[in-house]
């Protein structure tokens, strides 16, 4: 049983759903317990007939009447797994286990993935959940991180399990790939003139995420035409090259239309599911020294040090000017980051290895 804060847009939600829908054996038997209601992996997963239940919580308010519907899923369902996936469900699937009476059966697995956190960047609720997982870490038998830099950032907040186990981000290599035809076609459906060079940036409008250095630096490069892409950044300022895409279900064929991608972020990343898929698409990538990217990027592209606009920008243009490395980048995701690799460790981690 998967329990997971909700099923919409982000790394844990996506990472979950693509595990899940590639079968084998991380997929056999599995049931998913979103905490919230909503969001697009529901309705794919239960398309796929992995079963979906959705208790219906206020994000980040938790509520009796969840942990009790939670409590009865686990009492009947008798799982021999339980697996969280981020602070209120680990911390929610952990008193459900208590109260269903089923913690010595049932092993419980913790996943965790952000790094360098920051709590007074967010609200009273994310505090309280990281206190209480402070609190509660020794209780699973594993605590999972995607990422080497989420457990050092875990451990100075107070989190320290019995064992952590690092479980890197699966890429589908076959939806992110290079691709001849989408590249002409989107640059056709935004209007960017078919040679010209392109840069992407795909995250969610938010202060961790840094778009004020990534225009400061995208100032300092000539010529560069960008995609912005991700919840809430159709409402960013209009500027000259810049495309405002918003939310999109597409994110693969935009990729393939970009020559560099960039992650711009001042804090809190572990491991990036976008670095990894832009990589896996043949871009050149250029990332801030957050969480692994320098682990994720490796020789094939450029980290430079967070909030630097002028050594963004530098990396930028070196990166335009380099494009052989896409290839390289590409061969490293398939080589060292794939969802098959990362549902045999999760399997491993069930298993009790």
């Amino acid at each position: 049983m998967h329990v997971i804060t909700g099923l919409g847009v982000g790394g844990a939600e996506a990472q979950l759903g693509r595990l899940l829908l590639a079968g084998g054996r991380f997929a056999h038997g599995a049931s998913v317990v979103s905490l919230t209601a909503g969001g697009a992996w529901a309705g794919r997963l239960r398309a796929a007939g992995i079963p979906v239940v959705e208790l219906g919580m206020a994000r980040g308010r938790p509520n009796g009447a969840a942990l009790a519907a939670l409590t009865r899923l686990v009492r009947v369902e008798r799982p021999a797994v339980v697996q969280g996936w981020m602070y209120h469900a680990n911390v929610m699937a952990t008193v459900a286990l208590f109260l269903a009476a089923r913690r010595r059966s049932t092993r419980l697995i913790w996943g965790i993935r952000a790094s360098d956190l920051d709590p007074a960047a967010y609200g009273r609720s994310f505090r309280v959940a990281l206190r209480l997982s402070a609190w509660l870490a020794r209780v699973p038998d594993v605590v999972s991180a995607n990422a080497q830099a989420a457990i050092a950032a875990h451990e100075a907040h107070g989190v320290r399990p019995r064992r952590w186990a690092v479980v890197p981000n699966g890429v589908d290599g076959g939806a992110f790939r290079p691709d001849a035809a989408a590249r002409v076609a989107v640059r056709q459906d935004l209007g960017i003139p078919r040679d010209a060079p392109v840069v992407i940036h795909v995250a969610r409008l938010d202060p961790m995420k840094d778009h004020a250095t990534l225009f400061a630096a995208l100032d300092r490069v000539a010529g560069v035409h960008t995609i912005i892409v991700g919840l809430g950044t159709e409402t960013l300022e209009p500027r000259p090259t810049l495309y405002r895409l918003g939310l999109r279900d597409d994110v693969a064929r935009l990729m393939a239309a970009a020559d560099v991608f960039v992650s711009s972020s001042a804090y809190g990343e572990g491991f990036s599911n976008a670095l990894a898929e832009a990589m896996a698409t043949g871009l050149v990538p250029v990332a801030t020294d957050m969480g692994d990217a320098r682990a994720i990027v490796g020789e094939t592209g450029f980290v430079v040090p967070p909030r630097d606009p002028v050594a963004l920008a530098r990396a930028i243009g070196a990166a335009l000017a380099e494009p052989v490395r896409g290839a390289a980048a590409r061969a490293r995701v398939l080589e060292r980051f794939t969802i098959a690799a990362a549902a045999e460790r999760f399997v491993a981690i069930q298993d009790g290895a």
